[in-house]
């Protein structure tokens, strides 16, 4: 078993001319011998963005607090604490904070894939 609070987990800081304001983290991966899937916890400050991109899996999307917009399927969709996101795979998405407050959401995708 593994358990943590999340803000336990090493963190990386995404800014660059793609990406910004971003803290990362994987709470549950291989490192914790999670053989299916891969959770990471994003914290996106105020006007933070990820990166607009595709790739062949899916994301499941949990937004724990705050507010702003997710881009799938060719459009922009807001979101708010409590929702859920599936992003399914190569669709090009992106995910903003469009609110004052930092936007934590939760990701999982798939053993395989990048974790961070």
């Amino acid at each position: 078993m593994h358990k943590m609070h999340y803000q336990e987990a090493d963190s990386v800081a995404i800014n660059n001319d793609i990406a910004s304001g971003i803290t990362a983290r994987v709470v549950i991966g291989k490192a914790h011998g999670a053989g299916n899937f891969c959770m990471r916890v994003f914290e996106l400050g105020p006007g933070g963005h990820t990166p607009r991109h595709a790739h062949a899996w899916e994301h499941e999307i949990f937004v724990h607090s705050g507010v702003g917009e997710v881009f799938g399927n060719q459009e922009w969709s807001s979101f708010k604490t409590g929702d859920v996101v599936l992003v399914p795979g190569n669709e090009e998405h992106q995910i903003r904070n469009t609110g004052s407050e930092t936007l934590i959401f939760v990701c999982l995708v798939p053993s395989g894939a990048p974790e961070l």
